[in-house]
C-alpha cells in the first residue's frame, strides 16, 4: 500500500541528522522502533520499485522456459533413442576392430619372429666362423702361455736397469733361446699390453707419468715387481707421479732426502 507520495512526503525527514533509532529511544524508547521501521519500509519501496518488473519478466522466462524444456524433453528422448542404435553400432565397429587388431598382432608376431630367426640363422652362419677363428687363437694363447709368462717374468726381473734399446735386445734374445729349446711363445706379443691395461695407464698419465713406451715400461716394473725399485730420475718425473700415485695411500716424504716411506 506505500506509493511514491508517501515515500517522498516522507523523505525530508529521512534525511534529518537526529531521525535514527538512537535519538528516538532517547526521546521515547516505547516507539523507537517506528523510526527504524518507516526508514525500512521507505527502502523497502525502492527496491520493490525495481523488483517487481523483473518478476513480471521472470515469470515471462519461466514461461518461455517451460515450453523450451518441453522441446528439449521430446528432443532428448529422440536423442536417446539415436544415441542406443549408436552405441550397438558402435559395439559392433569396437569388436571388428578389436578382432582386426588381434590379427594384426598375430601378423606383426609372426613376422617379427620369422625376422628374428632369419637374422638368428644368418648371424650364426658368419659367427661360425668367427667362433672357429676365436677357438684358434685361444688353443694359441694356451699353447703359447708358458713362453709369454716367462718374457714378461724375464722382463720385470731383469730389464729394470736397461733404457729402450737394451730392453728390447734382451726379448730378441729371450726368444732365441726360448726358439733353440723349443718353449713356444707368441710372435707378436706386447708385454705392455700384457701386463696393464689401458685405463691404467691412462690413469698413470694423469698423475704424471709420461706417456712413451719406456715410461710406462717403468711404470710396470714399478707397481708389477716384487723387489723394492730403484729410480733413476734427473727430472722428477718418477718422483711426482709416485707422490700423486700414492696420495691417497698414506705417503709421506722426507723433504730433506727426498725419500719415501709407504705405509
Amino acid at each position: 500500500s506505500i506509493t511514491g507520495e508517501t515515500v517522498e512526503l516522507l523523505e525530508p525527514y529521512l534525511v534529518m541528522e537526529d531521525y535514527n533509532l538512537e535519538t528516538a529511544k532517547k526521546v521515547c524508547g516505547n516507539v523507537a522502533g517506528l523510526c527504524s521501521w518507516t526508514q525500512a519500509m521507505a527502502y523497502f519501496y525502492g527496491i520493490n520499485k525495481e523488483v517487481l518488473p523483473l518478476k513480471a519478466n521472470l515469470a515471462l522466462q519461466e514461461g518461455r522456459l517451460a515450453a523450451a524444456q518441453t522441446e528439449l524433453n521430446n528432443a532428448q528422448i529422440q536423442l536417446d533413442e539415436k544415441q542406443m542404435e549408436l552405441d550397438q553400432v558402435q559395439a559392433m565397429y569396437e569388436n571388428a576392430m578389436k578382432e582386426k587388431q588381434a590379427l594384426l598382432d598375430d601378423a606383426e608376431a609372426c613376422r617379427r619372429k620369422m625376422n628374428n630367426a632369419t637374422a638368428l640363422i644368418e648371424g650364426l652362419g658368419g659367427e661360425k666362423l668367427r667362433w672357429t677363428t676365436s677357438s684358434k687363437n685361444f688353443q694359441n694363447q694356451i699353447t703359447n702361455l708358458v713362453g709369454n709368462v716367462l718374457l714378461a717374468t724375464g722382463f720385470l726381473s731383469y730389464s729394470g736397469p736397461f733404457n729402450q734399446e737394451y730392453r728390447n735386445l734382451l726379448l730378441q734374445l729371450w726368444k732365441k733361446e726360448m726358439g733353440d729349446s723349443k718353449i713356444p711363445y707368441s710372435n707378436d706379443l706386447n708385454l705392455t699390453g700384457m701386463l696393464v691395461d689401458n685405463a691404467t695407464v691412462g690413469e698413470w698419465n694423469l698423475q704424471g707419468l709420461p706417456n712413451d713406451d719406456l715410461s710406462i715400461q717403468n711404470g710396470i716394473i714399478v707397481t708389477k715387481a716384487s723387489r723394492y725399485p730403484l729410480l733413476i730420475d734427473p727430472q722428477g718425473q718418477g718422483k711426482i707421479w709416485i707422490k700423486n700415485k700414492e696420495k691417497n695411500n698414506g705417503l709421506q716424504v722426507n723433504g730433506s732426502f727426498n725419500t719415501f716411506y709407504v705405509r
